[in-house]
């Protein structure tokens, strides 16, 4: 008996390595790379800024953190912490009034 090969088997399991190859290439550059449309909804979140808010003052809600009251304010954690040297940054009580100028 002789064995035979199949030459059509063997470059077809050739062609298939290689289409899968390029497949995995593909996926892996698209999710790396960024499209125009992600380049443009980063410069657009980048360049809207929050005004800082007229008010001098800000009343803490139950739940408030300086980091919430800095985003909601517009004014910057570091300011707040200044202007108010005796309040906790930890413990923020509600009703308590903080100074934001």
């Amino acid at each position: 008996m002789e064995k035979r090969t199949s030459a059509f088997a063997r470059l077809l399991a050739a062609i298939a390595l290689i289409g899968a190859v390029v497949l995995v290439v593909l996926v892996v550059s698209g999710s790396f790379g960024e499209s125009d449309g992600d380049k443009q909804k980063q410069t657009t979140t980048k360049t809207t800024k929050k005004p800082k808010t007229k008010a001098a003052t800000y009343v803490v809600k139950s739940g408030d953190t300086l980091v919430s009251i800095a985003h909601r304010t517009g004014v910057p954690v570091a300011s707040i912490i200044a202007l108010n040297p005796d309040v906790d940054p930890q413990i923020l009580i509600a009703g308590e009034t903080l100074k934001l100028r």
